[in-house]
């Protein structure tokens, strides 16, 4: 994703991209979130009972990305939101079903066209500020305002008409048509004060991380590309009570150092994600749990469709058609993934394989180019460092040679990446990691995450404006209204298809994510299928 999916320029990335980070890196915050340029103490203060010890997580994403609830898409970020914020309704980090949070209750009518949200008694933001209805009005007003550009927009813009207060403790959701998807959408809305980031300026403090929610923990400090702290708020009274007096989150994208932190006799902390294949047998021997997620994480290619040849849908096949993905997964992935059959990963309960599938086919891609009219084909591929994407790289280029063409790596680190692209560099082909059950499972959601007439990796690939991708859009859009559930499923499969053949931004292949952790130190631990960790429900062994 970027991280796990991108981040935005200042229109566009301040908005969407932030997520991986390019512009969050500096910045002094005032409190109560503390941040400087060097780095805290990245081992265990706790002193006293094991109660009172500091529970150290290793994420191998950066933390430098957006904070922004509204727009960012960092692994990091959005892991360590879901601890800070809340939302009208919150969702289970593995199974995704919604669960009150800020709201007393789940609407009980998922076909009304109205949802009617009653505020938690005596919630209160990290300042001492009670919540109220005009903070749920204000985040959702920042989402769908026309003049900003938000990622969140296109979580909520097709189904929700406004938002209104009632009364200090009751919004009412009006809704342009029954969707019912929409309930677990809102975990999405993290609902901010507004006495806070209405003011001048806020919304760059939030970027660069500034974090006040009513959540269980509060942010206590903030490094980035070095580790952000928390403590538990004494004032929160919700559902996701903290079991952590404080936590310290490490960022540590180089794979090694990841797991040196989580293993052996200099073992610093207690959990750790992005666990590299290789090092499973050797942890687990070492009595640590490791387990995995599987779901929509994927390494895809994305094409520039203004840099010939790219703009032949030929050739953007045939480079998929010559990738030998089986040997992508036994020897980069060490079996941990599956070629992919579709946008979707088959575990999605909209998945149906697609009609264009890409097996590995060499003698199918010589073909393709030759009737594209393509040789003496060279091509750069700006690339991710994201460990296991590096990894699965030389299968690309071998691969790729083996038919013609001569391919150049050039893996970077991800924020470089998305600058690049914010910027409108010229490029051939990026390779990336991406994993939209960041947000949620329903396939309309990933869909228009991925594809739209506005959407940043359109702008990316340069392609909204060919009459397929315009048609694509339509459909797309119809899928979001029909109201029939199975009709709605095969409409979506069948634009997927779409998808599938266009091959503009498209997964190669579908992994498993490993995390890590000590279970003779915490409980109530779950691999999710998604970067980042949840410790909602963990607590002390």
């Amino acid at each position: 994703m970027r991280d796990a999916t991108p981040d935005v320029p200042v229109t566009a990335r301040r908005t969407v991209l932030k997520y991986s980070g390019a512009l969050g890196a500096a910045a002094a915050l005032s409190s109560p979130a503390a941040c400087s340029s060097g780095p805290e103490s990245t081992n265990d203060t706790g002193g006293g009972s094991e109660q009172d010890r500091t529970l150290t997580a290793v994420i191998g994403y950066g933390n430098d990305g957006s904070w922004d609830p509204t727009q960012t898409a960092s692994a990091f970020c959005m892991a360590a939101n879901h601890h800070v914020y809340e939302g009208l309704l919150d969702t289970d980090p593995v199974s995704r079903e919604p669960y009150a949070a800020l709201a007393t209750q789940v609407p009980k009518d998922l076909r009304s066209t109205s949802w009617k949200f009653t505020l938690r008694a005596g919630a209160t933001f990290h300042d001492g500020h009670p919540v109220t209805a005009d903070d749920v009005v204000f985040v959702f007003d920042r989402i769908l305002d026309p003049d900003t550009q938000t990622l969140a927009k296109g979580f909520f813009a097709s189904w929700l008409r406004e938002v209104r207060g009632l009364d200090d403790r009751n919004v009412e959701l009006v809704l342009k048509f029954p969707f019912p998807e929409g309930l677990s959408r809102l975990t999405l809305a993290k609902i901010m004060p507004r006495h806070i980031f209405s003011r001048p300026g806020a919304w760059d403090d939030a970027i660069k991380g500034r974090a006040i929610g009513s959540g269980p923990y509060r942010q206590t400090v903030h490094h980035p590309r070095s580790n952000t702290a928390f403590e538990a708020f004494a004032g929160y009274n919700g559902p996701r009570r903290p079991a952590f007096k404080r936590m310290n989150w490490l960022t540590i994208v180089d794979a090694a150092s990841r797991v040196a932190r989580i293993s052996g006799t200099g073992a610093g902390a207690q959990i750790a994600d992005n666990i590299p294949y290789a090092n499973i047998a050797r942890l687990r021997s070492g009595g640590l749990t490791v387990a995995g997620g599987a779901g929509m994480n994927n390494l895809f290619l994305m094409f520039n469709t203004r840099h010939k040849p790219f703009d032949d849908v030929r050739v953007r096949q045939a480079l998929h058609y010559a990738v030998d993905t089986r040997k992508m997964v036994e020897v980069a992935l060490k079996g941990h993934g599956r070629p992919s059959s579709s946008f979707l990963d088959e575990a999605n309960p909209g998945y149906r394989r697609a009609g264009t599938v890409y097996d590995h086919d060499p003698g199918k891609a010589k073909r393709l180019l030759k009737e594209a009219g393509v040789s003496g084909l060279r091509i750069d591929i700006l690339a991710v460092n994201v460990s296991w994407i590096v990894d699965c790289l030389p299968t690309i280029k071998a691969s790729w040679d083996a038919i013609g063409v001569e391919t150049t790596l050039t893996p970077q680190e991800t924020t470089a990446v998305f600058t690049k692209l914010d910027q409108g560099q010229d490029y051939q082909v990026v390779a990336a990691a991406s994993n939209p059950n960041q947000f949620g499972l329903d396939a309309d959601l990933i869909m228009h995450y991925n594809y739209g007439p506005q959407n940043l990796w359109m702008r990316y690939t340069r392609w909204a404006d060919d009459p397929v991708a315009k048609k694509l859009f339509k459909d797309m859009d119809q899928a979001t209204r029909e109201p029939d559930p199975d009709r709605k499923k095969t409409m979506i499969q069948d634009y997927i298809d779409i998808v599938a053949e266009q091959a503009v931004l498209y997964p190669v292949v579908h992994n498993e994510l490993m995390t890590a952790w000590n279970p003779k130190r915490l409980t109530g631990t779950r691999a999710q299928p998604y970067p980042g960790i949840n410790l909602l429900q963990a607590k002390w062994a």
